[in-house]
């Protein structure tokens, strides 16, 4: 070694000791991952695309899996992925077992019987026993339907310095992988704290009483020694063969606390199926998680080592319909591409609309179009005339109207680009086309997404249970058009009256409340129904953070000496 080198190794040396846990030098820690998988061709490219996207050195883990019971390809898809991405890791145990598709109890692949579980509590605890006895810094047991998006979870969890912790998973609904309370029998109890962690509303770390799917431990601290999947060793258990009730008892007869954390949005999990349910059903509940997730992120990703396999896919059409067409503004590329992978993804073929774009509106293009507007017309709520941007909606859907209209379409969706799919959209979207023809029940109008302003206006239709007749509401969402609608919201000449269009949407229906606005329209006889419960939400709320509006936020527009008149300063309203 060179003078210089031992000089410079001396001086680091040094100025580690002087400043302490200022800077660390040291390896991180190793990881044993435990992995089980049980039919889950459809979620593994996915799930080992997001582990291998972690930002923690690969050569500080270790990967424990083991597959048995398959029906599926799971088996092909995990010897794919470990020939191309197996040697990054420090080293990689596995163990498949080809000598049985089902257990003899078991009535279906959903089903957990007796025996399932006397299994699954037997490879955990295998799992846990080598990783102790090969010295891992933490094991962290990671189901296959838990899909870690922040890359820096791992690091994340370790600084915690639990004991036990895990990241909060979303679902597409209220599930997650804790609980924050038990029963006396060791079930799950709901409480009042729940649901602000699942919904992020209070952020941080909170001690409940299960975790599970996504679980990291400290195999370094004496007091994990305890942790166990094994009831046999709780001399107190008298609960259920089943690893994750076992596993948070043994934390709970030790005094080991279980912590889950949303002060990050670590990732998702998809909601577990019920005993009969098919395989079918839960690569359906993936399509509900994929479209989830780009609510706020970026769609889940695979691997290019991975790209090249025949991943289930929905077959494309416009189920029945003429047409389905999505509005989205041209300077809005990332709700474009956030709704054509939704629906591809939902197997709808659509065709862009682009949107008239309000905030480019001059007087002279109003003129040119013929825009006139509703005299004293002032916004319910807020007493503003309209805006630039509500009238650039209006002329969205006014286009899709008129389309329809001139193609001679029967059936039409109209979608806008900041649509939440409710999950089984397809499935209930089709439940709805069924019973309007079941019932051939005559309609022009069909909301599939609303927000309701007189729900004690609204009654049942006769023969029913997925369909009301709506009072006033508000949002354009999405709807089911008839050619006939199109037609009478055409014949209305709204343009020489315009209004926003969730008001004249109602006004039409004949149930909006301003009696002066009803009479500026003499043929209000549009046949309107709902879906109930609804298909569509807004991607975001006024009071959640991100929300952008380009019908609200934008200047407002009134007329003076019968010409349009701009209102030069901008409006942002609450509605």
């Amino acid at each position: 070694m060179s003078v210089f080198m031992v000089a410079w190794t001396t001086f680091m040396t040094l100025l580690v000791l002087a400043l302490g846990s200022t800077v660390d030098d040291r390896k991180p820690n190793t990881v044993f991952v435990a992995i089980l998988i049980r039919n889950k061709a459809h979620t593994l490219p996915y799930f080992f695309s997001a582990l291998e996207s972690l930002d923690y050195p690969k050569d500080r883990m270790h990967l424990w899996i083991r597959s048995d019971h398959n029906i599926d390809n799971s088996i092909q898809i995990l010897n794919k992925w470990l020939k191309t991405s197996g040697t990054a890791y420090h080293s990689v145990d596995v163990k498949v077992d080809n000598s049985s598709t089902k257990y003899d109890d078991e009535s279906g692949p959903a089903h957990w019987p007796h025996s399932r579980f006397q299994h699954i509590v037997q490879l955990r605890e295998s799992a846990l026993r080598t990783a102790r006895e090969s010295w891992s810094d933490y094991i962290w047991f990671l189901d296959c339907d838990a899909f870690i998006i922040n890359k820096s979870t791992l690091r994340h969890l370790i600084k915690k310095k639990y004991p036990v912790v895990a990241p909060m998973l979303k679902s597409d609904g209220l599930y997650s992988n804790f609980w924050c309370g038990m029963t006396d029998n060791y079930y799950y109890k709901r409480t009042s704290d729940y649901a602000p962690i699942v919904e992020r509303k209070t952020k941080g770390c909170y001690q409940v009483p299960m975790i599970h799917s996504s679980v990291l431990i400290d195999l370094r601290l004496q007091i994990t020694n305890y942790l166990t999947f094994n009831h046999s060793l709780l001399s107190n258990y008298m609960g259920p063969v089943d690893d994750i009730i076992i596993f948070a008892m043994s934390a709970n007869f030790s005094g080991i606390p279980l912590h889950i954390c949303n002060d990050e949005m670590y990732g998702f999990i998809t909601i577990p199926l019920e005993k009969d349910s098919s395989l079918e059903m839960d690569i359906s509940q993936l399509t509900n998680i994929k479209l989830e997730i780009t609510v706020d992120n970026e769609p889940l990703q695979i691997s290019s080592n991975l790209s090249d396999l025949d991943l289930p896919s929905a077959l494309i059409d416009n189920m029945g319909l003429d047409n389905v067409f999505v509005i989205n503004l041209a300077r809005r590329t990332e709700r474009r591409n956030r709704m054509h992978y939704c629906l591809n993804e939902l197997g709808l073929n659509a065709t862009f609309i682009e949107a008239t774009d309000g905030r480019a509106l001059t007087e002279t293009d109003l003129e040119f179009m013929g825009v006139r507007l509703m005299p004293g017309y002032k916004d319910p709520y807020y007493k503003r005339p309209i805006t630039k941007g509500e009238i650039g909606c209006f002329m969205s859907h006014y286009r899709i109207w008129a389309k329809t209209t001139y193609e001679g379409l029967d059936e039409v969706l109209v979608l806008e680009d900041d649509a939440r799919f409710e999950p089984y959209f397809r499935f209930k979207l089709q439940m709805v086309l069924n019973e309007l023809r079941r019932l051939k029940v005559a309609w022009d109008l069909v909301y599939i997404g609303r927000k309701s302003l007189n729900d004690n206006n609204e009654s049942w239709l006769e023969n029913s249970k997925l369909l009301v007749r709506p009072g006033y509401s508000y949002w354009t969402l999405g709807y089911l058009l008839s050619g006939r609608g199109a037609k009478k919201l055409l014949n209305a000449n709204p343009l020489k009256k315009l209004l926003p269009v969730d008001e004249f949407l109602p006004i039409m229906f004949n149930q909006h409340p301003q009696t002066e606005w009803l009479e500026q329209f003499e043929e209000r006889n549009l046949i309107a129904l709902s879906a109930s419960p609804l298909l569509i939400y807004p991607i975001r709320y006024t009071s959640d953070d991100g929300y952008v509006s380009d019908t609200e936020d934008s200047v407002t527009v009134q007329m003076t000496n019968d010409k349009l008149a701009t209102e030069q300063k901008e409006i942002k309203e609450d509605l």
